[in-house]
């Protein structure tokens, strides 16, 4: 069984920046591919942004592209999310995720690929 925790998330104007982390335990991390989703009020859980096990193949929803930037660092069971030129349409909580995928450098933008869930981190973008 994995443990996520999700955080970093908070308040910022149009055009911050902020850095989301996902902290992992109680599994082998190297195993897992992890995504990021976002949910806000009323709306579906999308995708946002997906790693490989490898960190070799990234995927990012297409109005994220450019601003958003996922990353990992296995020595310390974590990945991050730096979110850049926030506009008020990013607000949401957002979600890691972790699955093991087919190989070591698939991604995946399916809620379903992934079995573990982060609590959540609500990001929100003031005008």
């Amino acid at each position: 069984q994995v443990q996520l925790v999700d955080s970093g998330g908070g308040l910022v104007q149009a055009g911050g920046s902020l850095s989301l982390s996902c902290a992992a335990s109680g599994g082998t991390f190297t195993r897992y591919s992890v995504g990021w989703f976002r949910q806000a009020p009323g709306k579906e859980r999308e995708f946002v942004a997906a790693i490989s096990r490898n960190g070799g193949s990234t995927e990012y929803a297409d109005s994220v592209k450019g601003r958003f930037t996922i990353s990992r660092e296995d020595t310390k069971n974590t990945v991050y999310l730096q979110m850049n030129s926030l506009n008020p349409e990013d607000t949401a909580a957002y979600y890691c995720a972790a699955g093991r995928l087919v190989n070591s450098f698939t991604v995946s933008q399916s809620r379903s690929s992934y079995d573990y869930w982060g609590q959540g981190t609500q990001v929100t973008v003031s005008s």
